[in-house]
């Protein structure tokens, strides 16, 4: 007698940089005893990696061409996950801010999204906890737009601006302001992570502390899938809905 996989509950949690995705996507994956995935982790370890094979990150082909050697691997415990290439664990290095000023150009590229598109799934299908929280941009649209709970965790740019200098210590607020909204340009070239589709729930977190945009994203879930979600969880106020 053959027996179905069991299919962990997918949340895809999209939204602009400084939004607090991957921080609350973290601890909501914790609070639920989920696995968690850092799907930017993945576009940060490839600029990593070419960066250190001393490719062009500018040049399309030729971080392509990266592809083939690049042996990516990521844990979905959310209480403490590595990130490696090959042998090398890169999880401190992708944050670095060289990484970041680059990674656009590499997610840009239509052959390195089909890609890691195609590994996303593969890892969240993979999962052996009950549900996964995955986090980054075109989560809900491309990367899962089949999950059964899909949320865009969005903030003003004023509130995105202030959590992403709190926290690069040393960085001044105006060049971490200039780096969020040039993340933000480069990557609405790809998608649109400041609109919710249809169906998709949005999560303000303007007036929000980290704790209540847990909870309202722990709302979330147990709204539309209270089976995976503790009674005890309180919905935040800032919430809306598209509905189809």
């Amino acid at each position: 007698m053959n027996v179905a996989p069991v299919i962990p509950l997918v949340v895809a949690v999209d939204g602009p940089a400084g939004s607090g995705k991957s921080s609350v996507s973290k601890e909501v994956a914790r609070r639920l005893d989920f696995g968690f995935l850092d799907t930017g982790a993945a576009y940060r370890a490839l600029a990593w990696h070419a960066e250190a094979s001393g490719v062009d990150t500018g040049d399309a082909a030729s971080v392509v061409s990266c592809l083939d050697s690049f042996d990516y691997r990521i844990g979905t415990d959310p209480t403490g996950y590595a990130v490696q290439v090959g042998d090398t664990d890169v999880t401190e290095a992708i944050r670095d801010p060289q990484i970041s000023a680059v990674v656009s150009a590499v997610a840009r590229v239509p052959e390195v999204r089909r890609h890691l598109i195609e590994l996303f799934r593969s890892i969240m299908a993979a999962v052996d906890t009950d549900g996964i929280v995955v986090e980054g941009r075109d989560i809900t649209t491309v990367v899962a737009p089949d999950a059964p709970v899909r949320i865009l965790l969005t903030a003003s740019e004023a509130v995105r601006m202030g959590r992403r200098s709190a926290e690069l210590a040393g960085s001044s607020a105006e060049a971490v302001g200039e780096q969020l909204r040039r993340r933000d340009a480069a990557d609405s070239k790809v998608v649109d992570f400041m609109t919710a589709a249809v169906g998709v729930t949005t999560v303000d977190s303007t007036e929000l502390d980290f704790d209540q945009t847990v909870d309202a994203v722990i709302g979330v879930i147990r709204a539309e899938q209270p089976a995976f979600a503790p009674e005890s969880s309180v919905p935040g106020t800032q919430i809306s809905e598209e509905t189809p």
